[in-house]
């Protein structure tokens, strides 16, 4: 029986986000040195009416997109968990972007490849979004812990509902 391992992504606070694509503009920064949100590892999303939360990739346990990659340009990082992309296999045939449930792989708009999160790996400082974000809606989590918040959230509503009857 293997063990998988539960690696830590970049997740969004929907109740603290605001929508303000700082995020997005300092991923750009950091992967393109440009400003251009089309650059961006991660994705400002608006759910109707007026949530707004950020996308990014979940490294999933059984990534869907290294299993949908024609070419075996996807693999994972036995360091962080984080989905690489080898530019000399990828062809940009956007099969990963298909499989991924979560809409967190994207097609460089100029190179036609692949691009995911990585987690800043290349900054010692970790995850930029998270850092610049001003609002503190992102963060560091593994599925385990989003588990025990959801969790955390139903009891205090079941708690709310109870107290409200009396």
């Amino acid at each position: 029986m293997t063990t998988q391992i539960a690696y830590q992504h970049v997740i969004c606070d929907p109740a603290e986000c605001t929508g303000c694509r700082i995020c997005e503009y300092v991923c750009s920064a950091n992967k393109h040195d440009a400003f251009d949100a089309s650059l961006s590892r991660i994705r400002v999303v608006r759910i109707e009416p007026v949530t707004m939360t950020a996308i990014t990739c979940r490294l999933c346990a059984d990534a869907p997109c290294i299993l949908a990659c024609p070419r075996d340009a996807l693999t994972r990082s036995e360091e962080n968990g984080t989905i690489l992309v080898d530019e000399t296999k990828c062809d940009g045939c956007g099969w990963c972007v298909e499989a991924c449930d979560f809409g967190a792989i994207v097609l460089n708009p100029v190179t036609r490849m692949a691009e995911i999160c990585d987690l800043c790996a290349d900054n010692e400082d970790g995850p930029q979004c998270i850092k610049f974000c001003p609002k503190e809606a992102l963060s560091l989590a593994t599925p385990e812990v989003l588990r025990q918040k959801s969790r955390r959230k139903v009891v205090q509503r079941l708690f709310e509902e109870l107290l409200s009857e009396d």
